[in-house]
């Protein structure tokens, strides 16, 4: 939005120029982002307290976090009115790589905020139904992974690549639709499924979204993407400008979330953050990657999995509880503990994954 007025600026006077370098952009839009957050997030809470948009604590939860009721929920429009004014203000509003992550973030962060508004009006309701759900994540998958498919120009844009291995790139064809699909569900309902203590999906989300923009800083350079023997993605570092705006967001909406939390995301801001993550990876081509320096989530999901399927062929439940944060949590451990371990654990696995670049 501010990119045509700054261009014409650079015309007349050179020091505007610096706003060519996408970089420079990136760090204005974290800094944008995060000072948003910071700026309005005082008066965002205060409006959900007056409004009574109080989590609800279900039963079926740990006793411990019957405490936690009442507390405000739908904070993730405070990272979503952050990341989406960041986009807009620094991003390359012709770059179409741009535009398909924002609809991501809006299209399932509209499903979230419908989920947890019938939650907070209706007491005795859990939301949406899961088939209602899972037809619009399918349905908005579905249109981002089918553009990216009938749009893509190189057979690098929809082929799957492997870590460690150098040479390998599979042309996945029409799948790549479906695979594409199955990614972005996948990482929006693992990071829904991870937002069970306070803080412990914003950061993990965060450092993925690093991870991410470092791996479009690379794809976007032909120079770097030949050295690291990657596919070289033109156009794809805008999401540099994305990924920033995701961790600016995400650590300005971390002041108020950390424990004990003043304000929860709620769904809106989980599915769309878990969506923004899951586009961004099938876009830089880096699936496999996405799945190592989510770890946590990953773990998260597979705990559920493990968790419904044993129970319905046993009988018998392989955890104490799930997601597996809930099984420390009734295992003990305090809940600032299982938090910070996870974070690490999180940073541990982002720089495993971008290690592989250099094991190729």
């Amino acid at each position: 939005m501010l990119l045509p007025f700054l261009d014409f600026l650079a015309e007349s006077y050179g020091p505007f120029r610096v706003f060519n370098y996408f970089t420079f952009r990136a760090i204005l839009s974290t800094l944008t982002s995060l000072i948003f957050c910071l700026i309005f997030g005082n008066y965002f809470i205060s409006f959900l307290q007056r409004n009574r948009f109080g989590q609800v604590i279900r039963e079926l939860g740990p006793e411990k976090h019957y405490e936690k009721k009442g507390t405000p929920t739908m904070g993730g429009l405070l990272i979503l009115g952050g990341i989406l004014f960041s986009c807009l203000c620094w991003g390359d509003l012709n770059n179409r790589y741009l535009w398909i992550v924002i609809f991501l973030i809006f299209s399932f962060g509209v499903l979230g905020f419908l989920d947890d508004y019938l939650k907070l009006k209706y007491a005795s309701s859990d939301g949406l139904s899961a088939k209602m759900k899972i037809f619009w994540q399918i349905l908005f998958a579905s249109i981002a992974a089918s553009y990216l498919y009938y749009s893509h120009s190189i057979p690098a844009e929809i082929s799957l690549f492997l870590p460690f291995l150098k040479d390998f790139a599979f042309n996945l064809g029409v799948i790549f639709i479906f695979t594409s699909i199955f990614v972005i569900i996948g990482t929006s309902n693992a990071v829904n499924l991870t937002d069970g203590l306070d803080g412990l999906a914003i950061l993990p989300s965060v450092m993925v979204a690093g991870g991410l923009g470092i791996i479009a800083y690379i794809s976007g350079n032909i120079i770097f993407a030949d050295y690291l023997n990657i596919a070289y993605l033109p156009g794809s570092e805008e999401l540099l400008i994305i990924c920033g705006a995701i961790i600016g967001a995400g650590i300005g909406f971390l002041w108020f979330n950390t424990y004990p939390a003043q304000v929860f995301m709620g769904d809106v801001g989980s599915l769309s953050l878990g969506a923004a993550l899951g586009g961004m990876a099938i876009i830089l081509r880096q699936e496999i990657i996405l799945a190592i320096m989510g770890g946590v989530f990953v773990m998260e999901a597979l705990s559920v999995i493990i968790q419904v399927t044993s129970y319905k062929l046993t009988g018998k439940r392989v955890f104490k509880m799930s997601p597996i944060h809930h099984h420390f949590e009734l295992s003990g451990w305090a809940e600032p503990k299982i938090i910070v371990r996870f974070w690490i654990i999180t940073l541990i696995l982002v720089l495993i994954a971008l290690a592989t670049f250099r094991l190729r």
